[in-house]
């Protein structure tokens, strides 16, 4: 009865695979595509991103702007022992007068690009933050997917170590066994119970953040997320380092900080021009006929022209320096961003291909081989021809190749969100061939 039972638990241990398989296929899938759009419309972060770009913009259309012009009224020489009497004295008079401030020629127009400039760069930061996002809500999900599958393994490898303690207490009760076996099969059966606790408290903190991303509440839950095959790239090297060059927001962001130093340093020059002022005036007066004088009381009128004396030269010189300063940094913090695109690229690609060789070694080699290991193993174990601590390290090892699997294509997917946050666009993809299948890589 117990050889039987023995056996029967030898079955179950090929049909826990078979059974975790097909309770993975029944739940709905969540899609990254849909998440990550809705992260580009719910979070708070792009929306005050947005928000600051729009208020640059606004500020932009302000700085064309003339002042307002001045508008005067004044009560010119009155007699102050008779101060509301005007016919008394030919210099009493109402006057009413307007004034206009007007900036040296071209300096309106540079203040206009300066500050269009810097909402260009606000604009663009606002689209990196995009990609940013869209990269980091990626990141989130093949990270749960990878810990959904570890768990999965895990609870699968759980079921698989208790019937192994039964088949080992069983086997030691009727003497064909040892007691070493079923403390080897307890202890490998913490050691996944231990795993798994850590893999659910790390699948919690993946789903707080990508609901925090998604600017939900952090307890909602994830759906499963759907199988997917590695995509590849057909793009060059050169093709990608293009792309980003022209695609990538922070590049054009830094682009328009050069255009609004260039502008300023060229508006610091024109500070050595004077503004000008130009007003109008107008006088009421009435006729005087009185013993002591006579006047028709003729309205008059005057126009002035009136400028500063750009003598604070010292001042001047240092609001050059400052762009100057200004453009020279922002060009060379655009160097630096290029050469790091270019290095990006080149690793993540170095690292694209390293995990994507792992995933078809797994697959196409070392798993395959790994299970005919284990059924051999199990098969000799069942005829007492190999000891318990072989069969174990058998399935051991598959489990640790599953687990290195499932992380590669997670890996891989995280690279290439990556990639294409460091293009600046979705790089050019084509279905994969089988994962087994070795094909010669177009951006080697």
């Amino acid at each position: 009865m117990k050889k039987r039972l023995v056996f029967a638990l030898l079955i179950q241990f090929f049909l826990i695979p078979a059974l975790a398989r097909s309770a993975e296929l029944s739940d709905p899938a969540e899609d990254v595509a849909a998440l990550v759009g809705t992260a580009l419309s719910n979070n708070p972060e792009l929306k005050a991103s947005e928000a600051r770009w729009q208020m640059f913009a606004s500020k932009a259309k302000q700085a064309k702007a003339l002042d307002d012009p001045m508008v005067m009224f004044r009560l010119q020489n009155m007699l102050s022992h008779e101060p509301g009497v005007f016919n008394l004295d030919p210099n009493s008079a109402k006057v009413v007068g307007i004034s206009q401030q007007l900036p040296f020629w071209g300096k309106r127009a540079l203040r206009e690009k300066v500050a269009q400039s810097e909402a260009e760069s606000y604009k663009w930061a606002f689209e990196e933050r995009k990609l940013e996002l869209t990269k980091m809500v990626k990141e989130s999900y093949y990270q749960l997917w990878a810990v959904n599958k570890m768990l999965g393994v895990i609870d699968k490898n759980v079921k698989i170590l208790s019937n192994f303690l039964t088949i080992n207490e069983l086997k030691y009760s009727v003497g064909q066994g040892v007691q070493q076996d079923i403390y080897k099969a307890g202890l490998e059966k913490s050691k996944m119970l231990d795993m798994q606790i850590s893999l659910q408290q790390q699948r919690k903190s993946l789903e707080s953040n990508l609901n925090y991303l998604l600017n939900r509440q952090g307890n909602i839950p994830i759906g499963s997320i759907a199988e997917f095959t590695l995509p590849r790239i057909i793009m060059t090297r050169e093709q990608l380092n293009e792309s980003a060059l022209n695609n990538r927001p922070q590049v054009n962001s830094l682009a328009s900080l050069i255009m609004k130093a260039q502008a300023a340093c060229s508006l610091a020059k024109k500070e050595s021009y004077p503004d000008f002022n130009i007003s109008a005036e107008y006088m009421f007066r009435e006729p005087i006929a009185s013993g002591m004088a006579t006047d028709p009381g003729y309205n008059m009128f005057s126009v002035g022209l009136s400028f500063n004396l750009p003598i604070q030269q010292q001042k001047r010189r240092a609001m050059v320096a400052e762009s100057t300063f200004e453009t020279s940094m922002a060009t060379e913090e655009l160097n630096a961003l290029k050469n790091s695109i270019n290095y990006t690229i080149n690793e993540t690609l170095a690292q694209l291909d390293r995990r994507r060789q792992q995933v078809e070694l797994y697959k196409g080699g070392i798993i395959p081989q790994s299970e005919q290991s284990l059924e051999s193993a199990l098969i000799s174990y069942r005829v007492n021809k190999v000891d318990f601590l072989t069969l174990l390290d058998s399935r051991m090892n598959l489990f640790n190749y599953e687990r290195e699997l499932y992380e590669s294509k997670a890996e891989y997917m995280m690279k290439l969100a990556q990639l294409e946050a460091v293009v600046g666009c979705e790089v050019t993809l084509r279905p994969s061939t089988p994962a087994f299948e070795n094909h010669e890589h177009p951006h080697k």
